[in-house]
């Protein structure tokens, strides 16, 4: 059985990761799968070698230090991770390529793409958190939307989900906010960040023909909707919103900018319009809090429902993205790709085509083999029959003496 066995597995390649699952619980199933895999099987005996060498003039009994080792597993890190609820590119480092992670969580530009409803805010920014506030939707049209996109590319300023970001005495913000406390704003920085493009997609502009469900409201001891507790909140109220500079330095000085306006009554419809864009940014570019901005922009509010991280730095979905299925599969395929992948420049490798490829040539070493081996069983065969002639002939050559002198014998 033929079987890859990589060695000096070390550098930086990109999965998709898929939504539903966290950074963490996804990279522990790459890391079992690597460290069980024939093709990190050579790099494996080296690392237990250099442990068990390492612990060696340590002070701990044979069987702990042989437990220690036994339990080492590939060395892995990533690049920049995402929620639960975001899909697509992960990077990963695996060996010494961890140390090349860097750049990728400083440094990179980061594409997305993202959908979010109107009218709505919460605790998180998105579809998993708790009710802030409600905010009508009638108002917002078509061109309302297409103006927006511009005043957010450039050089920004962005605040971080305020309610999810900091707790007061192990105590959620949002607890404070319901009080009418106001929010101890100082303690959140604001962080310079980049819009490199912002792009609608013009089918879908508030467009209620999606699959997403509007949240509903939690209701306090009272039966009260919790949110109706922060409509008075002066930090809610005061909290300022960011253009970008090359946009404000179009504006002339009596610029007004928008502000959300409150619901009057709970009259928001079942289906809420959607948006859907595609945004290239910086590192540390908070989409969240850019989606919550655009609906601020509208003087209404939005909460994310998708994120898909569609390319970073140089790796992009289905160019050069590995996904978990492939590495659940036959590593005499992914593996060599893998190697190949991790030797190159970052993102030079196009991992669907060449994993297709080594899966002919995997496939073909396959059928040579069963080839070989009907070929080698009959030429076992053949060497069977020449022995049973041979025998028979042998046996043959035995009754004829025989024969001949019981004639002479008559």
């Amino acid at each position: 059985m033929y079987k890859y066995l990589g060695r000096n597995m070390n550098g930086v390649f990109a999965v998709e990761k898929p939504s539903g699952v966290s950074s963490a619980q996804f990279i522990s199933k790459i890391q079992t799968i690597f460290t069980k895999s024939p093709a990190f099987q050579a790099d494996m005996i080296d690392a237990r070698n250099k442990r068990m060498e390492d612990l060696s003039t340590s002070r701990w009994s044979k069987d702990k230090i042989k437990n220690k080792v036994k339990k080492l597993q590939v060395k892995i890190g990533h690049g920049g991770t995402l929620d639960p609820l975001a899909s697509g590119v992960l990077i990963i480092g695996v060996g010494s390529g961890t140390k090349k992670l860097q750049p990728y969580l400083t440094q990179c530009t980061k594409v997305y793409k993202t959908k979010a409803l109107l009218g709505i805010s919460t605790t998180t920014g998105d579809c998993e958190g708790e009710i802030i506030t409600k905010n009508p939707i009638d108002h917002i049209t078509k061109e309302m939307v297409l103006e927006t996109p511009q005043k957010f590319i450039g050089n920004l300023k962005q605040t971080p989900p305020i309610f999810s970001a900091l707790k007061v005495n192990g105590k959620p913000l949002y607890e404070y906010a319901r009080e009418g406390i106001p929010l101890p704003m100082d303690k959140i920085k604001v962080r310079d960040v980049k819009v490199n493009f912002l792009e609608l997609n013009e089918d879908n502009i508030l467009s209620t023909d999606h699959e997403f469900v509007k949240l509903e409201s939690q209701l306090d001891e009272n039966g009260v909707p919790k949110e109706h507790g922060l409509i008075n909140n002066p930090t809610l109220n005061d909290a300022q919103l960011f253009f970008s500079e090359e946009f404000m330095a179009k504006q002339g000085d009596d610029y007004q900018m928008p502000r959300p306006k409150p619901l009057e009554e709970d009259t928001l419809p079942e289906k809420l319009p959607m948006v859907e864009f595609t945004s290239s940014v910086s590192s540390g570019t908070y989409i969240r809090s850019l989606i919550s901005d655009f609906g601020k922009a509208l003087e209404s509010s939005a909460y994310m429902v998708e994120l898909i991280r569609a390319k970073q730095g140089e790796w992009e979905l289905g160019k050069n993205t590995f996904t978990l299925e492939d590495f659940e599969g036959d590593s005499t395929v992914w593996g060599p790709v893998l190697k190949q992948v991790l030797d190159a420049e970052p993102g030079t490798v196009d991992v669907p085509e060449a994993l297709a490829k080594q899966a002919k040539v995997v496939e073909e070493m396959k059928l040579t083999t069963e080839d070989d081996g009907k070929v080698e069983e009959g030429k076992k065969e053949d060497k069977e029959d020449k022995e049973e002639d041979k025998e028979d002939k042998e046996e043959a050559e035995k009754v004829v003496p025989q024969k001949r002198k019981l004639e002479e014998s008559e």
